[in-house]
C-alpha cells in the first residue's frame, strides 16, 4: 500500500492504517530504535509507541512521504526512552557516543536558547548537507540521524571503517566551519 493510502486510511480513522503502517514501515522504525536503544524489547516498545504517536498526530498531519514522518517520530521516541533509562541508571545503546561525536561542531545546548535559533540552526545544517557530495553526505545522516555504526556503514558503501571514521571526521570538521561562518558559535 503507498503512502498517500496509508494516510487516507488515518484521516478515516481506520484501523487498518496501523496494521498497514507496521507491515510497511516496522523494519525500518525498529532498525532507528535498535540503533539508539540496543535492547529489542525498549525498539519494540518504541516502534508500538510510534503508531500511537502516528495515528494522534495525523488528524493535524498529512505528511506525504511516511517514512521520514515515522522514523523522526520514532527517533525522538526513542531518545526519550534513552534519556529516561539514563536517569535511571540503565543506559544503553550508542546515542551517547553520537552526541559526544558532534559535540566539536555543535553548539551548546544552552547557547540555543529559543526556537528561532534552533529552527534557523536546522536550516543551516540542512544546507551544509546538501551541499555536501556523495557519499559523505549519506555516511553522516548514515551515523546521525539513523544511528548506524561505523561498521554498518562501511559494509554499505563498500569500504574500511577507518576510511568511514575519516570521512565523518572531515565532514563533521567542514560543519564546525560552516557554523562558524554563519556565526554560530560552537
Amino acid at each position: 500500500m503507498d503512502d498517500h493510502a496509508i494516510v487516507a486510511l488515518y484521516w478515516a480513522r481506520d484501523e487498518r492504517a496501523l496494521t498497514e503502517t507496521a507491515a510497511k514501515f516496522g523494519a525500518y522504525c525498529r532498525k532507528i530504535a535498535m540503533n539508539l536503544l540496543a535492547s529489542l524489547p525498549d525498539a519494540e516498545e518504541v516502534e508500538n509507541d510510534t503508531w500511537l504517536a502516528a495515528w494522534d498526530s495525523m488528524p493535524e498531519n498529512r505528511p506525504a512521504r511516511l517514512a521520514p514522518y515515522l522514523g523522526r517520530i520514532t527517533r525522538n521516541l526513542a531518545l526519550d526512552r534513552l534519556g529516561q533509562a539514563a536517569a535511571q541508571k540503565r543506559g544503553g545503546g550508542q546515542a551517547a557516543l553520537l552526541l559526544d561525536e558532534l559535540a566539536e561542531c555543535l553548539p551548546a545546548p544552552d547557547r540555543v536558547e529559543q526556537e528561532v535559533e534552533a529552527a534557523e540552526l536546522a536550516r543551516q545544517i540542512s544546507a551544509f548537507l546538501r551541499a555536501q557530495p556523495e557519499p559523505a553526505r549519506s555516511m553522516f545522516l548514515r551515523r546521525y540521524w539513523y544511528g548506524d555504526a561505523i561498521g554498518e556503514i562501511a559494509v554499505r558503501y563498500g569500504m574500511p571503517t577507518g576510511r568511514v571514521r575519516v570521512t565523518l571526521h572531515r565532514t563533521r570538521a567542514r560543519l564546525r566551519q560552516a557554523l562558524e561562518r554563519e556565526g554560530v558559535t560552537v
